[in-house]
């Protein structure tokens, strides 16, 4: 059984070195935890293969279990999968969900959800609780009660379902049923959009959601959503541009059996391990054609003067990242990828020249205001950076310039901690990391890897 363990808080010291190898990087917790929302609101059972086994996804499984599903994890020796061991050294390979039919069989009047630090499970699921009849509360950590939903619960609130919330942050309740209509919803993150894609199908037949979209980030987790519909021949009209879109009640999400992909998310974190500290690894698992934005960073670094090489093996393809010579700051815009801020700021750190990261204002809305932190934990290590509304500059040196070893504050945030590990390597001295237990909310075992 999955189950969320108490967080230990801890501090990781890294020590410099080349950072080489061959890594297999982990499932995907974007499409982990919609795979695992869509096995639930099925009638059916689902298979899950390789799905990330982190804190994220063990959020998601109590939120499914509580809304009625009956997941069943299975574990094995298997030296090739990325997934952390157990106890017993084996790994979790698959998941088998039972699904809910869409909440049709509930066989209780009032549910708890505490979300722990998973912010795409708390937005998802607060759309998904709206599809039925008894209240559901979500709560989560710390981070969680910080960051609004309000743009969400306002479109909830016009498609009549009741909404109650602290302005707009956990602890939050939801009460359906779900009436459709025509709602505005801007999206600083794509989340919200996605929660109301995933949702809205299954609602009775004849009712109708429309959805004007102002305002809309991280557009490819919306191709990555839309995928989903269109693999399950769930229709919907939209615009070109993703500004208006009309989904018809009364269609189902089948069950399936589909292994998860890997994530680009987490691969660039080893990938700037390497260049920073001069080492060459290649990645196993990742796709290209895969509707992942963050499979960017991996252009921002051939822009930079690494080198990426793409080639087929008898496993599939796979991805070879190295640095040879001087890295060149340049300018990026991040809006599709807010979450490449931190990994791509600390490699700017060791790039010659101004880096930019611009066009990127809801990387402020994450687990932690990241463009402030990262200007903050960055001056520690004598990297100069100036803070935009929008975005940051790195005004980088080709190294970093600390006379101690500094202590960086990861600020409980899984990005953070992973992007300034992998920025020690690349030190002169050792760096120190509070809260580095924060890594595995996306990436578990990461750390280790650095450290092995």
């Amino acid at each position: 059984m999955l189950i969320c363990k108490i967080r230990i808080t801890m501090n990781v010291c890294i020590k410099p070195h080349r950072f080489s190898g061959v890594v297999r990087i982990p499932a995907s917790k974007s499409h982990t935890i919609r795979q695992l929302l869509i096995a639930s609101l099925s009638d059916g059972v689902s298979e899950i293969l390789y799905p990330l086994d982190s804190l994220d996804t063990r959020s998601c499984v109590m939120a499914c279990r509580a809304f009625g599903a009956d997941i069943t994890e299975y574990r094995t020796v298997e030296p090739l999968c990325p997934n952390p061991p157990d106890k017993d050294g084996k790994k979790l390979i698959k998941l088998e969900v039972k699904g809910n039919g869409g909440f049709k069989k509930s066989a209780v009047k009032s549910i708890e959800i505490d979300v722990g630090n998973s912010g795409t499970t708390l937005y998802l699921a607060l759309a998904a609780a709206g599809l039925q009849p008894e209240t559901v509360k979500f709560t989560g950590d710390e981070q969680i009660k910080k960051r609004s939903a309000a743009p969400l619960l306002d479109a909830l609130t016009g498609l009549g379902v009741q909404c109650g919330s602290n302005n707009g942050c956990a602890p939050i309740t939801i009460k359906g049923p779900w009436a459709g209509g025509k709602v505005s919803l801007p999206c600083p993150t794509s989340q919200y959009l996605s929660a109301l894609l995933l949702a809205s199908p299954i609602a009775p037949s004849g009712i109708v959601t429309e959805i004007d979209v102002p305002l809309l980030n991280e557009k490819p987790y919306i191709e990555m959503t839309l995928s989903y519909l269109k693999t399950h021949g769930i229709p919907f009209e939209t615009t070109p541009d993703y500004s208006r879109f009309k989904i018809f009640g009364g269609s189902s999400w089948k069950a399936f059996s589909s292994s998860v992909p890997c994530d680009f998310s987490s691969a660039a974190f080893p990938a700037a391990a390497a260049v920073i500290s001069g080492g060459e690894i290649t990645l196993l698992g990742l796709d290209p054609a895969d509707t992942q934005g963050d499979k960017f960073f991996l252009d921002m670094l051939k822009a930079m003067g690494c080198k990426v090489q793409w080639q087929n093996s008898e496993n599939g393809q796979i991805v070879t990242v190295s640095r040879n010579g001087i890295m060149h700051g340049r300018t990026f815009d991040l809006n599709e990828t807010p979450d490449l801020l931190p990994v791509a700021a600390v490699t700017a750190a060791f790039a010659d020249g101004d880096t930019s990261l611009v066009n990127v204002a809801h990387a402020r809305i994450k687990e932690t205001d990241r463009i402030t932190v990262m200007a903050k934990e960055l001056a520690k290590l004598g990297v100069s950076c100036t803070e935009r509304p929008d975005g940051l500059v790195i005004h980088g040196k080709g190294a970093l310039f600390s006379e101690k070893t500094p202590l960086i504050d990861g600020h409980g945030d899984h990005r953070i901690v992973m992007a300034f590990a992998a920025a020690a390597l690349g030190s002169e001295i050792s760096v120190e990391i509070t809260s580095a237990e924060s890594a595995a909310v996306t990436y578990p075992g990461f750390l280790e890897l650095l450290t092995s």
